[in-house]
């Protein structure tokens, strides 16, 4: 007889209660969580937890409240995808600001272009998430106003999970057809906007690309849901379909 042994992965510490409860006060999103929610999301961000080291970077430091509040804010779009939302990465890497990285680019003359970007939030295909700590901090003191950095990151996490960074996530075969009518009809109309001058709805940032549109329509999902839903309605609704109620759904303009 032949068997195969491996070792017991350990489970997860449980989130202390007391640590629970002020990243409930502290993240405005979980407020109002029902139970069962609530309960998925503490699970969720004890796996993140545990999963997942959390480096500050800068000279920041970040004691067990606020790592645990970055792991739910984190968690928060995973509630309905679940752990597999977590897959394929390791690190949270945290800034005390935005930070600024170098970009290259060469034209199709062969000449290589130098620039640097200032940015709040950052999610490499295959590598770490990165967030600015100021910024979080912002998303949580003005939580209505259409911006949370955490989830925009994580939407691009998503994005990328079925190997292409095009603005769907893993979906069934069927859903994914009425996604992609969904939100190349929002993007297309929200793209003729920007070039036509006209103000938009939602950060006109969501029309530089395709996934850049599903990440920031995320944030508006759980932060300004009511514009969202004004704006661009088919795509609200796969949105709630997709990560549940937003916790501001009864919010309105």
């Amino acid at each position: 007889m032949f068997g195969l042994f491996r070792p017991r992965r350990p489970s997860p510490d449980a989130i202390d209660p007391e640590v629970w409860a002020d990243t409930r006060r502290d993240l405005p999103w979980l407020a109002s969580l029902g139970p069962e929610r609530d309960a998925r999301l503490r699970t969720l961000t004890a796996l993140f937890l545990h999963q997942k080291a959390i480096t500050p970077v800068g000279g920041l430091q970040l004691d067990p409240r606020q790592r645990t509040l970055l792991a739910a804010a984190c968690c928060l779009p995973l509630l309905e995808f679940g752990e597999q939302g977590l897959h394929g990465w390791s690190q949270l890497i945290v800034y005390p600001d935005a930070f600024r990285v170098q970009r290259t680019h060469v034209d199709a003359a062969g000449v290589l272009h130098e620039w640097d970007d200032e940015l709040i939030g950052e999610a490499w295909d295959a590598g770490p998430v990165i967030l600015s700590w100021a910024d979080v901090q912002s998303d949580c003191a003005n939580p209505h106003e259409g911006f949370c950095v955490a989830a925009h990151e994580i939407a691009h996490k998503l994005d990328v999970l079925d190997g292409l960074l095009d603005g769907t996530p893993p979906l069934p075969r069927a859903w994914q057809r009425e996604w992609a009518r969904d939100f190349q009809q929002a993007f297309d109309a929200l793209v003729a906007q920007v070039d036509r001058g006209e103000p938009t709805a939602i950060d006109p940032y969501a029309a530089e690309a395709p996934e850049e549109f599903f990440a920031v329509a995320t944030e508006y999902h759980f932060s300004d849901p009511a514009t969202l839903r004004a704006a661009m309605p088919a795509v609200a609704a796969q949105l709630v379909r997709f990560y549940g109620a937003s916790p501001f759904a009864d919010a309105r303009l």
